[in-house]
């Protein structure tokens, strides 16, 4: 009899406790959920992207500006684009992205360092990895500065993204984080510069924190179907919105950013090889009309105000290229 009560007392005591657990997380996933006529919505461009597609990449430019009718942009000052060969700046093909896009009065975040939207993920120039440490230390350093100082007297630049989910070292071909280099690139940008800086994470796999600390506006990405090379599966994430509503109040607790925003939201496929590769009813399983659909509907749930898509390349190249003008249709909705 008394081992009995022992047991009941146990599974009381685990009962309850298992209750104030998922009260706390409840509580934890509360948060303030904007109204849809209160977001807003920009877009990642990528030349390098459009150029993979075989796409006219101004001519894509223009027609997500025009057609599109984008106000917020995030842009890519993509290191081994702009100095190929070392001490020798090339500015043309970034300098007509940020003209036109100002043009336009366009809201632009503009990132910087070696590590970029787009695989590989780090573009580092050819000649860098032959480098020594304190040489590369440097080099980053001085593309940095000369990028900030070329591009800080234009007013529709409205913040500096610094990396590319920094913290995220499972992902993309680039060298370990040097989070003493990273502090002195974030350091050197605000030296140069009062604008806000954008630091990014992962929003499925990362703790947000690290990069929350060090931000004025912290970026995170959401997505929900992806494929995993080392899986070799796909994969859909069983998450709703409270979830990132859940790990923005926990990131709360240890750091301060001034806002919060979707830097990535998913609005493209994912899958084994590149998309453009894949037949139709591949592309389907991570992205086509109706989970575009579905994704606004489920970030509007998450409690961020403002979001930048990542595929606005591949609505074009469906609509020039596979006779499909869906998404581009839909898209045009929320702009």
């Amino acid at each position: 009899m008394f081992q009995i009560l022992k047991t009941i007392k146990k599974f009381k005591k685990a009962f309850f406790g298992g209750i104030i657990f998922l009260f706390i997380i409840f509580l934890l996933s509360r948060g303030h959920v904007y109204e849809k006529e209160e977001l807003v919505y920009g877009v990642t461009f990528s030349q390098k992207q459009a150029i993979d597609l075989g796409l006219d990449w101004q001519e894509t430019f223009i027609a997500i500006l025009d057609d599109l009718g984008v106000k917020k942009m995030r842009l890519s000052a993509y290191w081994d684009e702009i100095e190929s060969t070392r001490d020798r700046y090339a500015w043309e093909d970034i300098d007509w992205q940020i003209s036109e896009a100002s043009k336009r009065e366009v809201e632009i975040i503009l990132a910087v360092g070696g590590r970029l939207p787009r695989w590989p993920e780090c573009h580092f120039p050819s000649w860098y990895e032959d480098l020594e440490r304190d040489e590369k230390r440097k080099e980053v350093l001085d593309y940095i500065e000369a990028t900030i100082n070329r591009y800080k007297g234009n007013k529709n630049i409205i913040n500096w993204q610094i990396e590319n989910e920094p913290f995220l070292s499972q992902f993309g071909e680039c060298p370990k984080l040097d989070k003493e280099l990273f502090d002195a690139e974030i350091a050197l940008v605000k030296k140069l510069d009062s604008r806000p800086v954008v630091i990014t994470d992962s929003g499925e796999i990362s703790i947000w924190v690290p990069a929350a600390k060090r931000a004025n506006i912290f970026g995170t990405t959401m997505y929900r179907d992806t494929y995993s090379s080392k899986l070799k599966s796909y994969i859909h994430y069983p998450i709703d919105p409270g979830f990132f509503r859940f790990k923005k109040n926990i990131a709360r607790l240890f750091a301060k950013p001034e806002k919060w925003m979707v830097i990535e939201l998913q609005g493209e496929p994912w899958g084994p090889i590149p998309f453009q590769f894949m037949e139709k009813k591949e592309r389907d399983r991570t992205m086509n009309l109706e989970k575009f659909k579905d994704m606004i509907e489920f970030s509007s749930k998450t409690g961020f105000r403002e979001f930048y898509f990542w595929g606005v390349e591949w609505w074009y190249w469906e609509k020039e290229t596979q006779n499909n003008n869906g998404l581009w249709e839909e898209a045009k909705k929320l702009y």
